[in-house]
């Protein structure tokens, strides 16, 4: 370390006068105060200022240097006069007079500025992401990420989980999103697959007689990308234990998550453990299955005070299977008559749906429905909906699923008008009880409505006597404002469970082992009751950092195209590579 430096750019201090030492760096910054240079120089850790004085044989030489050249300099400490301390950056009541100073590498004129705080275009902040990634909230962005990684590991450490490594290159399997394919040079016209999760590696390590695994796990699924999901690739905390039941997972994972939340952000946890909500009442009471707990706002069912009431538009499509939810607005009534019809206008317009109608509920109720509404039907929905006086409530009708999106949507959009969100606050909820099936939208058949290998509540007797679309998993989610976190489930370790399982989706017994005969076989030979969870690396960080997007806290992104503006990626090969992996390519113009 010598050789080039002996302290790093935060470390030096006022008990340091005196010394003679050597840094390292880039150019942060150049000031020039005519008879005297400053420059901030930068590494890894920090920024020290240095000096040059006019007199100096070589000042019009580092006078002439580019920002982000990277220099070696020896020099003095020296204590800074009262009136120039800096209190922002460590070392700010020192500076070092510059003795000498070597050129390490010279910087071309920058496309991005790494000093100050300028916005940039993402392709151009992608291409140039090296240049990026030194800019000071991206560079502790990265650093809080290989923090808190560690503060993972310790923690999974100290409660008796061990870390394996599971296959890159494996077969198919049907994980909700597409596979990147790899093609077998070996075995021409077979492909491997890139594993959208370690899933079924991680139940065999449970079968294998290991009670307790973890893994910062690499997983590929070829999906489109949006500001939470990352295209091509991303990490997960992926876990797995035997002997376990839902219960077990909860009070397992709930003081890790709390202690790595509170170790990273100042933002609050809340105290005790996360609430449980059945996906049912979470899709009733807030319209999605990722409900923002920040938000105090529950939407109710009132399709009961409208059905065969004065409100004919309702009435006539609650005969026809619709449903009314109601939104409430807090203390919206003082509101002018513009955020009703703007409420209106984006339900319409951004929503594609018929319209917002509402109740204020001031002296007297009032609003288009009140005047076509009995006072009994509409106190019984000031009841159902908790308000109160000075309150404001929406209202929307359709089929079900639609009425429970709209209401969610409605209820977000409420609540960012009138600002009702809890600041500073991480508000965690588990979310249980996910339908085992649903109707697949495109062929009408009867599909899994999320991981095939749950166990679903009640065994096989529930997959052999109830209406598959009534049959819960003992899946789980856990959701953190908003966000889904992390996903598990309690797997199915019975074969015959398993073969019941995808029967019921039209997989015979050949198409099962064919495709996972892996594990099929392995839960003949006595599998241990057990279940896991992953969590999202990304957008953990993501929160903890309180960044809007997830490229915020990853190192070399995509765009939203899937490509590498910096690698050039995905990119043309050789012939020559495709005739070895017996590849022929046919691409036909759109």
């Amino acid at each position: 370390m010598a050789n080039y430096r002996t302290h790093l750019c935060n470390e030096l201090r006022e008990s340091d006068t005196g010394k003679i030492v050597k840094l390292c760096g880039w150019i942060h910054r150049i000031r020039d105060h005519g008879n005297l240079l400053f420059i901030d120089l930068r590494d890894n850790y920090g920024i020290a200022q240095c000096v040059v004085e006019s007199n100096s044989n070589f000042f019009s030489e580092i006078e002439s240097l580019s920002p982000e050249t990277v220099i070696s300099i020896e020099g003095k400490v020296v204590e800074r006069s009262d009136e120039t301390i800096n209190t922002v950056i460590e070392t700010g009541r020192i500076e070092v007079s510059i003795s000498s100073f070597e050129i390490l590498s010279v910087s071309k004129e920058l496309p991005i500025q790494v000093f100050g705080s300028h916005e940039y275009p993402e392709d151009i902040r992608l291409k140039y992401r090296y240049l990026d990634l030194r800019r000071e909230r991206m560079h502790k962005n990265i650093i809080l990420r290989s923090d808190i990684i560690s503060a993972i590991r310790k923690s999974m450490d100290d409660s008796g989980f061990k870390e394996f490594q599971t296959p890159i290159l494996t077969a198919s399997s049907p994980e909700g999103a597409r596979d990147f394919l790899v093609p077998s040079r070996i075995h021409p016209g077979k492909f491997y697959a890139l594993p959208q999760a370690p899933q079924i590696f991680k139940q065999l390590i449970m079968v294998s007689g290991f009670d307790k695994y973890f893994q910062i796990a690499p997983c590929f699924r070829d999906e489109d990308p949006r500001s939470d999901r990352s295209p091509g690739e991303f990490y997960q905390l992926d876990i797995e234990m035997s002997f376990v039941n839902q219960d077990d997972i909860f009070s397992t994972m709930e003081p890790i998550i709390s202690k790595l939340f509170r170790q990273f952000s100042n933002f609050t946890v809340p105290e005790g453990s996360f609430p449980i909500l059945t996906f049912a009442d979470a899709m009733l009471k807030y319209g999605t299955d990722k409900p923002d707990l920040r938000i105090p706002i529950e939407i109710a069912d009132v399709t009961n005070a409208f059905k065969n009431s004065e409100f004919q538009i309702f009435a006539k499509q609650i005969e026809k299977g619709s449903v009314v939810r109601a939104i409430p607005a807090p203390n919206a009534a003082s509101q002018p008559r513009s955020f009703f019809d703007k409420m209106n206008d984006w339900a319409r317009k951004d929503e594609g749906a018929a319209g917002l109608g509402y109740i204020i509920f001031s002296d007297e109720p009032s609003g288009p429905i009140a005047k076509n509404l009995s006072k009994d039907r509409i106190n019984d929905i000031f009841n159902q909906t908790k308000l109160k006086q000075g309150d404001a409530v929406f209202f929307c009708c359709s089929e079900e699923k639609e009425a429970s999106n709209l209401a969610g949507a409605a209820r977000l959009k409420i609540a960012e008008v009138l600002d009702l969100f809890l600041k500073e606050v991480y508000n965690f909820c588990w979310i249980v009880d996910f339908p085992m099936y649903e109707i697949d939208e495109k062929t009408k058949l009867i599909d899994f409505g999320h991981n095939p290998f749950s166990m679903p509540r009640g065994g096989l007797e529930s997959l052999k006597n109830s209406d598959p679309l009534e049959v819960v998993s003992l899946q789980y989610d856990l959701v953190c404002n908003g966000a889904e976190l992390a996903s598990g489930a309690i797997r199915n370790h019975d074969p015959d469970i398993m073969k019941e399982v995808f029967k019921i989706c039209g997989y015979d017994i050949g198409e099962v082992k064919k495709r996972f005969g892996g594990l099929y076989n392995a839960l003949h030979y006595g599998a241990p009751p057990h279940g896991g969870i992953a969590f999202g690396l990304e957008r953990m960080i993501m929160l903890i950092a309180n960044e809007p997007n997830l490229r915020e806290v990853m190192l070399f992104p995509m765009n939203q195209r899937a490509e590498d503006l910096m690698m050039s990626a995905p990119a043309e090969v050789d012939i020559s590579h495709l005739n070895e992996l017996s590849i022929k390519t046919d691409i036909k113009s759109s």
